[in-house]
């Protein structure tokens, strides 16, 4: 019996998945162990991945992305994968929960300001994850309170993939814990707000 494939990838979606699996062979194949023995990426590499467009793939081109579609961005991330799962896992967050957020739900005024950056030179986290609520993402203890000046946050977040590399954080907190998950939003956090740092990997 002769099986239909699911998926059959256009010439375009062929040569996407094809540079980037050379790029993946050529340019970082090299650094993979030492990237794993010191815990830490290759500063150059994420550098070249921007100039690649592979850390802005569904951002418009009017917001200086590859203005590429979500199928490139899974290519990309499988290519990526056969050669290091853990920079693959950057450009998976990068793309999939940062700008992605940012592309659905964002005003005009956060999206000007933010896409930009995350499709040329900004590293971006999805900071979700907290000591108590790794596998309960509902029991956030990150509270936010709304003051005159804007809003306040306290609290910790724990394993946030790309923070060392990180300008921009998107921060869940809970507003109003009494209304349980619909009490919990998301907060845009630049890398130098006052009271705002990244701990040391454990």
């Amino acid at each position: 019996m002769t099986v239909p494939a699911l998926t059959m990838l256009s010439e375009e979606e062929r040569l996407l998945r094809d540079a980037v699996f050379g790029f993946a062979q050529e340019r970082v194949a090299p650094h993979v162990a030492r990237m794993d023995r010191e815990s830490r990426l290759e500063p150059a590499l994420l550098g070249e991945m921007f100039q690649m467009g592979l850390m802005g793939i569904e951002i418009s081109e009017q917001h200086a992305g590859a203005g590429g579609t979500f199928m490139n961005a899974i290519l990309a991330v499988e290519a990526l994968a056969r050669v290091d799962a853990s920079l693959a896992v950057v450009v998976d967050v990068q793309n999939t929960l940062v700008n992605n957020a940012l592309i659905r739900w964002g005003n005009a005024a956060q999206q000007q300001r933010y896409l930009p950056r995350l499709a040329s030179d900004w590293v971006g986290s999805y900071a979700l994850s907290e000591q108590g609520s790794g596998s309960d993402a509902f029991a956030l203890a990150t509270r936010a309170e709304r003051k005159a000046s804007g809003w306040s946050l306290r609290g910790r977040k724990l394993w946030i993939t790309n923070a060392a590399e990180s300008s921009l954080f998107i921060v869940l907190a809970n507003v109003d814990p009494s209304q349980g998950y619909r009490g919990i939003t998301a907060f845009l956090v630049e890398r130098d707000f006052p009271g705002f740092s990244v701990g040391k990997k454990a």
